[in-house]
């Protein structure tokens, strides 16, 4: 169904969670990969021995995507490996989870770098590598369009990163690159962990999906895989939701 084989994909923060899942499933499916970490060096690994598993190549990268310097030279590594880049999925996130009232310019900005402007930087960066028919996919919450507790900065650099997606798609759209979002549910990661209302968060959510359960890292990884396909071709500047549901409750 998806014909795959051959082409190479750049998944930012792919050591754990929603970033791995999309790796190994795209590996499954004929696409050598480029795994971003920034800490988590041992997890990392981990990931690349499973899409060498399957078959795929794999080239580890260690790259804070908020640092100018850090894409530049990951951009080369991918440059002198394969030659090329297919697919940019632009999923590494962070921020503090702070009232608004307690927020600092620090915390607004890292958010912002991270989770917003770095997009921005690894699409310049990739566009030269990039053919017709490349994607360009940003994973994004539901913290984008509703409010959530403490999640302020988070939120509005998510809201910031779905506008972004928006305006890439119209300037690429005439090159042929199809640009994305993808925002998933609540979705039982390590980066959920951090929140101290975790358990309500996965309770409430549970409750309010209609399908029943909540959204894994694999039900995202076969959006991704969907829109990297050939079946996606006039899928543009859209944001799919992926939360069985959820967001359509009152």
């Amino acid at each position: 169904m998806y014909n795959l084989q051959g082409k190479v994909a750049l998944v930012t923060g792919s050591s754990r969670g929603i970033g791995k899942a999309i790796a190994v499933r795209l590996a499954e499916n004929g696409v050598d990969l480029v795994v971003n970490y920034v800490r988590h060096r041992q997890d990392a690994e981990a990931t690349a021995r499973l899409i060498e598993e399957k078959g795929a190549r794999c080239l580890v990268v260690k790259a804070n995507v908020a640092n100018e310097a850090d894409l530049a030279a990951m951009f080369d590594m991918i440059n002198v490996e394969y030659g090329r880049l297919d697919y940019l999925i632009s999923n590494a996130a962070s921020g503090v989870l702070k009232p608004a009232l307690e927020l600092s310019s620090r915390h607004w900005n890292w958010a912002m770098d991270i989770n917003a402007r770095a997009l921005l930087s690894l699409t310049q960066q990739a566009a030269p590598l990039m053919g017709k028919g490349a994607r360009i996919i940003a994973v994004s919450s539901m913290g984008a369009v509703r409010a959530v507790e403490n999640y302020t900065a988070v939120g509005a650099s998510k809201a910031a990163l779905e506008s972004l997606v928006r305006h890439l798609a119209v300037e690429l759209g005439p090159r042929g690159i199809n640009v994305n979002t993808i925002s998933a549910g609540a979705v039982d990661t390590e980066a959920l962990k951090k929140f101290p209302n975790r358990a309500e968060i996965l309770g409430g959510a549970l409750a309010r999906t209609p399908l029943g359960r909540l959204t894994t890292p694999e039900d995202v990884a076969d959006v991704a895989l969907f829109l990297c396909s050939d079946l996606a071709t006039m899928i543009q500047g859209q944001t799919i939701v992926v939360d069985g549901g959820y967001s359509i409750r009152a």
